[in-house]
């Protein structure tokens, strides 16, 4: 692609935005998706997948912290976690900063979306693809949730595009119910739900169908400029209804003793404590809203 073209994001028909693109290192069909990383003017690189923004240099740190810090300090004492996507392998890198994780495995079923962000996104998972607690899998996440033993993990962290192609199979009623025969008894499940703006029949189908596997359900916000239309939220499934009552107190001193205080950009204990506090346009899509 010349230098100076224009990438037009397609995630919906009828509004987007638009990178101007200085550089472009990578477009590849892979047997998943279409592949394409480039250098921008004002974000740093960027990747997208079949014409939809995944990641951003300028901004991952957000969506990032908050898909990982959250539900591991929520937890507060979560050994074993389990990634389902995140190819790029920034939440592979956020979880590992807790020094209390012992095993962290990753499943992700397009290695090259892997192998393409070592190459040309290599500060976004950093040194976390060499850690010996990291296991990454290139496979089938619903089938290796299908499989894992009964309360195998503490927490489950799902990074995927939305329920659409690739992703859709991360979105049913089984693929949550052998979540929850995957956890331990304080064990939940976040995953991205989309920009309610747009998306709010996302975050209320998926929150059905999360409430037939687990007792506490709701979602979190985080603003990720990239991903156009306001907040973000993050969908919540888990066994234990106080995890998401931690007050900052409680948090920061977990963040503390994790090792993460002070490292974040985004996330913080109040930041934290509040993202759980939902305007009524996003409330209204959850069961208990």
């Amino acid at each position: 692609m010349p230098t100076d073209s224009w990438v037009n994001e397609t995630l919906y028909p009828e509004w987007g935005q638009r990178f101007q693109v200085k550089r472009e290192l990578a477009r590849v069909q892979s047997d998943f998706q279409d592949i394409m990383i480039f250098e921008s003017y004002t974000h740093g690189r960027v990747m997208l997948l079949d014409g939809v923004v995944q990641i951003t240099e300028k901004d991952e740190f957000v969506y990032q912290e908050m898909l990982a810090h959250v539900p591991l300090l929520a937890h507060g004492d979560a050994r074993r976690v389990l990634i389902i996507g995140a190819g790029d392998g920034g939440v592979l890198k956020r979880v590992l900063q807790h020094r209390n994780v012992e095993k962290a495995v990753m499943v992700e079923i397009d290695g090259e979306v892997i192998r393409l962000c070592k190459e040309h996104l290599p500060d976004i998972g950093g040194e976390a693809w060499n850690d010996p607690r990291a296991e990454v899998i290139v496979g089938d996440g619903i089938d290796y949730v299908r499989k894992a033993p009964a309360g195998s993990f503490d927490v489950v962290i799902v990074d995927s595009t939305d329920p659409i192609g690739v992703g859709e199979v991360l979105f049913t009623d089984e693929f949550y119910a052998n979540a929850a025969r995957l956890l331990s008894d304080r064990g939940l499940i976040v995953n991205q739900c989309g920009v309610p703006i747009m998306q709010a029949e996302e975050l209320a189908e998926t929150s059905v169908r999360r409430g037939k596997a687990f007792p506490d359900i709701w979602a979190y916000v985080a603003a990720v400029p990239t991903y156009v239309g306001g907040f973000m939220t993050l969908g919540w499934a888990a066994k234990d209804a106080t995890l998401r009552q931690v007050d900052s107190a409680t948090l920061r001193d977990r963040a503390e003793a994790a090792g993460i205080l002070g490292r974040t950009e985004y996330w913080t204990p109040e930041i934290h404590a509040g993202a759980f506090n939902l305007p009524p346009y996003i409330s209204r899509h959850l069961p208990q809203g």
